[in-house]
């Protein structure tokens, strides 16, 4: 069964490139609410979630609310474990996909079926799941004689469809979204859409960060309201949901 618990994780990222007192003094300026600080080595520190406490158990599906800012996507590379919290306790059972940056991993001198492998593999798929995956996925992508040429002579809409197309031939325990994706021609973006709708319902648990309220509306059942790195509010869709945008 898949879950994933957090308790009192907080992260903090190191900004080594800010050089210079003048620039410190400038990036420390933008701070809110201690989010941005100096540790004793120099180094600029964000702080980018605090104290956040969160169990997700099979059937939830969670959109993620907040400004630009917030801490949203941070939240979704820790839950996928792209970033390890810098104290707190973090556990996960069950196989996450990062639906993050889709084209991740994916080489400009490949072909388009040797990209096929690459980020395959890079999603944690097996040789013999990938051998059984590939034709579906090929037919997916409508690029025919294309996926035998370099990924350098495709257009973005080729790339995105290739991506697109291996990203959710996984099967997922845990599927973290970062916005929906756009995809392609209106025909396409049709294939794509129903593709991830399976996606999500295969999946236990789903997290999903999106600007939308109508979207968190129709796919999700939970709603955690970040601010600042914190968690302001958490709960049901139309519990949460309403207090967000009367404050917005």
């Amino acid at each position: 069964m898949a879950y994933i618990e957090l308790r009192n994780v907080r992260l903090e990222l190191p900004i080594y490139d800010v050089q210079g007192r003048s620039l410190k003094k400038r990036v420390l300026r933008l701070g809110r609410r201690n989010q941005i600080a100096e540790e004793a080595t120099g180094v600029v520190v964000v702080k980018a979630l605090d104290g956040i406490d969160l169990r997700l158990e099979p059937g939830d599906r969670v959109g993620l609310i907040g400004h630009n800012g917030a801490g949203k996507s941070t939240l979704l590379r820790l839950l996928a474990g792209i970033y390890a919290p810098t104290s707190g306790s973090y556990d996960r059972q069950g196989k996450a996909v990062p639906l993050l940056d889709i084209s991740l991993g994916m080489d400009e001198n490949s072909t388009g079926y040797q990209n096929i492998r690459l980020r395959g593999l890079l999603l944690g798929m097996s040789d013999a799941e990938l051998r059984a995956k590939e034709k579906d996925i090929a037919e997916f992508t409508d690029l025919g004689d294309s996926l035998d040429l370099p990924l350098r002579t495709y257009s973005s809409g080729m790339r995105m469809r290739l991506a697109f197309a291996v990203s959710t031939a996984v099967d997922a325990d845990i599927l973290l979204l970062d916005e929906v994706i756009g995809v392609g021609d209106a025909s396409f973006q049709d294939k794509a859409n129903a593709r991830l709708h399976d996606l999500h319902n295969r999946a236990q648990i789903v997290v999903l960060a999106i600007h939308s309220n109508e979207v968190i509306r129709k796919m999700c059942n939970k709603v955690i309201w970040l601010e600042h790195g914190k968690i302001r509010m958490a709960g049901a869709v139309e519990e949460v949901l309403p207090v967000y945008e009367a404050n917005h």
